[in-house]
């Protein structure tokens, strides 16, 4: 059983983020980068899932510039057997990302995706959902559990309510949530051995075919700064202060 992981580079979930002085994005010059959290936990997940004897081959997948290699060794050095970077300047959406991902899929015959349920830059929690659709294929999303058993998956999901538990069939999508485990610490020797593991370079351009980028960003903004709040001496002019604003 093969399975896909996603794995996408985020500022760092420590790091204060800063706009850009034209309003044209987030600096990133200078800043810590890292694997997106919920990415690292479905990574961890396919090793363990491989450590239980239901999956075969791990391939993790990320999709940007250069620099996202740093990303993909990391998914190696904690066990991933193999990775794909999709090469793009471009910042692609979720839909383009879900393309990329069904062409991989194909390619790949892979029967499980993993991917993280949202990413900390866009908290989009799009990309899994797009997947899944343009696949045909089920999906069970927010997982907190997974068990394989033979064709079909039971898997855990964190809603609302509580936790619902489903059932679905083989191929199918997954988007880890953040009790599904807790990542392993990735020491040097295994950063090391990374180094030596498979890493295919391939084209976005090429997977998504004629596909294009729907979204452009126009402008990015700080929120706007907290006013200063005023003291009031009594109930009735509190309710009158509402009252003038138009709250109540």
């Amino acid at each position: 059983m093969k399975v896909l992981v996603g794995v996408k580079r985020v500022v760092d979930y420590n790091v204060r983020i800063r706009v850009k002085p034209d309003g044209s994005g987030v600096l990133t010059d200078g800043v810590k980068m890292s694997m997106n959290p919920f990415d690292e936990i479905a990574v961890e997940e396919a090793i363990r899932l491989r450590e239980r004897g239901v999956a075969t081959e791990l391939v993790a997948v990320s999709i940007g510039p250069q620099a996202v290699q740093e990303q993909l060794r990391t998914a190696l050095a904690m066990g991933m057997d193999r990775a794909v970077h999709v090469e793009t300047t471009d910042a692609l959406q979720p839909l383009e990302a879900a393309q990329i991902f069904k062409a991989l899929a194909d390619q790949e015959q892979a029967q499980i995706v993993l991917l993280g349920k949202q990413a900390i830059d866009d908290d989009a929690n799009q990309t899994g959902q797009m997947l899944a659709a343009l696949w045909d294929r089920p999906q069970a999303t927010f997982a907190s559990a997974i068990e394989i058993n033979g064709n079909t998956a039971r898997v855990t999901r964190e809603v609302d309510a509580g936790l619902e538990v489903i059932d679905v069939d083989l191929p199918a999508v997954f988007t880890s949530d953040l009790r599904l485990n807790e990542p392993r610490y990735v020491k040097l020797p295994e950063m090391m051995k990374a180094k030596k593991k498979p890493l295919d370079v391939k084209s976005a351009a090429d997977l998504l075919g004629a596909g294009t980028t729907r979204l452009q960003t126009g402008s990015v903004r700080p929120p706007a700064a907290r006013g200063a709040g005023i003291k009031v001496k009594s109930v009735e002019e509190l309710v009158a202060e509402l009252q003038g604003r138009g709250l109540i």
